[in-house]
């Protein structure tokens, strides 16, 4: 792990994962995941044998305890019905951290960090229109995915809950997003948290081997036309349980991650609308917010991997030396999916942040 950053400030006493005492984040991790505990006894004194492993082979994985967000829905400037979702308000006056959603990843890749922190914070977070369980738009058109039009969405749902202040959290595409919400919502963002994405253009600096993101634009422009085949490729490619063990092999996912979170982010992946998929990335590769980077005034947090196929590490660095108040977490052996790889890490590194910012 490395982790810099620019001004000054005396890391505050935080929490373990668990709640119980004081924990401090290291200067210098490798991201490794908590030992497992002491296997069990079989009572005669001897170590009981290890359950049977499946490998990741055989059947569904087990399934994860439901997070708590309730699901909501307005209306938004065009007429498009957008779903949104949000934790109970901790204790009254509590401060709000809106969550802004990669596109291959739904609310749940939030959920360490939702887990974790939703006994100091508020979070909400919405699918962007034609994804997930928001509608798409009407007119349907290009025109209508534009990253403009998701912050719109985005006013209309802080309108409707009366918030007026928040930190903005992006991942993936949602950085993009996260940046042109700061740019059209002045006085909004307390902070904001950046966590593998870029700003702009993002289908350029796809794929894990150099030159290989100018092959995605025009693949997107296949698969936009193609849609209903490139949904039946989504689901075979994702689909067989021993798909993760392929992409981490492939260093598209980082070794830590636990095959049950992958599982619970690719089962709503599959059932995409992959036409409206294909609008929003194309939309996103239109967008640029790099005369941003210099305007932001509030205190920033990026995260990356140093495996990050997709935006690379380099990238991440670049932008944190352009944000004014910028600090920078390099997380060792961390994909595109660092949050889900790396939760307790994370979590802990974004609640120091907001610590340390009186947030």
């Amino acid at each position: 792990m490395v982790s810099f950053k620019f001004g000054g400030g005396r890391p505050p006493r935080l929490r373990s994962p668990s709640g119980s005492g004081p924990h401090a984040l290291p200067a210098s991790s490798t991201g490794n995941r908590p030992q497992a505990p002491p296997a069990a006894s079989s009572g005669d004194g001897r170590q009981a044998p290890p359950p049977p492993s499946s490998g990741g082979r055989r059947g569904p994985p087990s399934r994860r305890p439901s997070l708590r967000m309730e699901t909501r829905r307005v209306t938004s400037f065009d007429g498009t019905d957008i779903t949104y979702r949000v934790t109970p308000p901790p204790f009254e006056g509590a401060k709000t951290v809106v969550l802004v959603n990669g596109l291959g990843g739904p609310y749940l890749a939030w959920r360490a960090q939702v887990e974790y922190l939703s006994d100091q914070y508020r979070f909400i977070t919405w699918d962007y229109r034609g994804m997930y369980a928001s509608k798409r738009p009407s007119p349907d058109v290009p025109g209508a995915y534009a990253v403009a039009n998701h912050v719109r969405d985005l006013e209309a749902i802080l309108a409707v809950e009366g918030i007026r202040h928040g930190a903005l959290m992006g991942w993936s595409v949602g950085v993009q997003v996260a940046l042109e919400a700061f740019r059209r919502l002045p006085g909004f963002a307390a902070n904001l948290v950046l966590l593998n994405g870029t700003y702009r253009r993002p289908l350029e600096t796809m794929g894990p081997l150099p030159g290989l993101g100018r092959l995605f634009p025009p693949f997107v422009a296949f698969a936009a036309r193609a849609h209903t085949l490139a949904a039946r490729v989504t689901r075979s490619t994702f689909g067989p349980p021993d798909a993760v063990l392929w992409l981490k092999r492939m260093g598209l996912l980082g070794r830590t991650l636990d095959s049950e979170a992958f599982a619970e982010l690719v089962q709503p992946f599959g059932q995409l609308d992959m036409d409206a998929l294909c609008r929003n990335l194309r939309a996103l590769d239109a967008h640029d917010a790099e005369h941003v980077l210099e305007q932001i005034d509030v205190p920033t947090l990026l995260i990356t991997g140093d495996r990050d196929a997709f935006t690379p590490r380099a990238l991440a660095q670049s932008m944190a030396r352009r944000i004014p108040m910028a600090e920078i977490l390099v997380v060792r052996g961390g994909s595109h999916t660092t949050a889900v790889e790396f939760p307790e890490l994370v979590s802990l590194r974004i609640e120091r942040f907001f610590a340390d910012h009186g947030f």
